[in-house]
């Protein structure tokens, strides 16, 4: 048995998850192909320093861009608030809570002011570039009053033509996928 149909754009965001988690169950790994589209689209941006992700089971993994880009990886802190620090790449060593690499507590953090993209991973995007994540918020936290380029990153087939959306998300400007990187819908 396939995997259904995606959900109406009104479904709760769970049914979402639950649907683009079984999409992506069944997807081949698109790394090389999209790690290629986006080393191009960076380039071509002039793109220098990327806050990027450590690649969660089944996330697109862009460390090959390392080698092209300073990146710098996220720590998730839960406490007071939910929110991400950036630090270098190569500081990324334990296994989070959610099984991604990110930086041990107390690694030096980096002021972000120092970079020009912003790889987001997602569970899904639409058209419209609105983020489908994990629930926590972080990176709506983190764009809510910033303004710096935004790349989302996932599969084809995780791209749809509408999500649900709520008044804090912040969509992304740009979708990165296996058929390249292209714009988004605007209003």
């Amino acid at each position: 048995m396939g995997v259904p149909p995606p959900p109406l754009p009104s479904a709760p965001k769970q049914h979402w998850r639950r649907w683009a988690r079984a999409q992506r169950a069944g997807l081949p790994d698109y790394a090389e192909p999209i790690c290629e589209h986006l080393r191009r689209f960076l380039t071509a941006q002039g793109a220098a320093v990327v806050l990027a992700y450590r690649a969660l089971p089944g996330e697109v993994d862009v460390s090959a861009l390392s080698k092209d880009f300073t990146l710098l990886a996220p720590r998730a802190h839960f406490l007071p608030t939910p929110r991400l620090t950036w630090h270098a790449w190569e500081s990324a060593s334990e296994l989070s809570r959610f099984g991604a690499l990110e930086p041990p507590l107390g690694t030096p953090e980096l002021d972000l002011s120092i970079a020009d993209t912003v790889l987001l991973p997602g569970l899904a995007f639409d058209a419209w570039g609105v983020r489908l994540g994990y629930g926590g918020g972080f990176y709506d936290r983190l764009l809510a009053n910033w303004m710096v380029r935004t790349v989302g990153v996932a599969p084809q087939a995780l791209m749809v033509p509408a999500l649900p959306r709520d008044p804090h998300d912040c969509p992304v400007q740009w979708l990165g996928s296996e058929l390249g990187v292209r714009r988004v819908r605007s209003a």
